[in-house]
């Protein structure tokens, strides 16, 4: 039976409790909710990262897989690549050639689509491109072997799903993205060279003047550095929404969803972080 507290006691209860400080802001509920969540999928990434490294040990089981996984995620990509890169080394042309008319030298055209194209819109676009082909294939691909229960298959098979499932496609994609951007930034500059020729009034030998005046070997190898990283992360991010998709037909759909976002996301912010480290 418990004893209801006297008034005495309620009073001092209420003499000491502090009041709240004015100086400690007040985080409502739904903003700690989304804090949190946001903080346990970092965490869970985490996760998922540690046990894909300790995966790779496992060679003889994803080491088959990975050249499958190649020729589908990174040469089939080829063509939406180059599609993208032909009309990016265009219009960079013509707004370059808009931007500098009578302002700068006509050759600066062959400076900036080269350095444009090499350092930040080759990687950048080309990884957009393949986050929505490469991240939805591979979220769709595992959500469905998730709903369908084949990866508790695996698992009683004896097959580590990770080393199975995601090394190979994430080294794939690692290895792939480079070869992919490289082909891309080559297709960009020759079509700013053709563009910049053809309507530009610009002389071959000028357009290449702009091309070297400020062209260092630095600008190729940072935007291949770059695009595996964007491989890596646009991989990881579709196996990883892949492995977490809920049953039926909608949760592969939002895993899918979630995937290309994600990627997207991991795309400019890791655009970023080797601006500031690498520049």
């Amino acid at each position: 039976m418990c004893r209801s507290r006297s008034p005495l006691t309620a009073y001092r209860s209420l003499l000491y409790t502090s009041p709240p400080s004015p100086y400690l802001p007040i985080v409502s509920p739904p903003v700690a909710a989304r804090v949190s969540v946001r903080d346990g999928f970092v965490a869970h990434v985490g996760r998922r990262s540690l046990e894909t490294a300790r995966a790779l040990a496992e060679v003889r089981t994803w080491s088959p897989l990975l050249l499958g996984q190649m020729r589908r995620l990174g040469v089939d990509s080829v063509p939406i690549a180059l599609f993208i890169a032909v009309f990016t080394g265009i219009v960079l042309a013509l707004l370059s050639s808009y931007i500098f008319t009578g302002a700068v030298p006509l050759y600066f055209v062959g400076a900036l689509v080269g350095k444009t194209v090499m350092m930040e819109l080759g990687p950048v676009l080309t990884g957009m491109a393949l986050a929505g082909r490469v991240g939805a294939s591979i979220a769709a691909e595992l959500g469905t072997m998730k709903v369908t229960e084949q990866v508790d298959a695996l698992e009683t098979l004896a097959y580590d799903p990770n080393a199975y499932l995601v090394v190979p496609r994430v080294l794939a994609s690692a290895l792939m993205f480079p070869v992919v951007t490289a082909f891309a930034m080559a297709i960009g500059v020759t079509s700013g060279w053709i563009t910049a020729v053809n309507l530009l009034d610009l002389s071959t030998p000028e357009f290449f003047k702009g091309l070297k005046l400020f062209y260092r070997f630095k600008d190729i190898w940072f935007g291949l550095v770059k695009s595996a990283s964007f491989g890596a992360a646009v991989a990881l991010m579709g196996c990883l929404r892949g492995l977490d998709a809920k049953s039926g037909a909608q949760g592969v759909g939002q895993s899918t969803t979630r995937a290309v976002v994600l990627g997207c996301e991991a795309i400019l912010v890791l655009d970023a972080f080797w601006a500031l480290v690498l520049l």
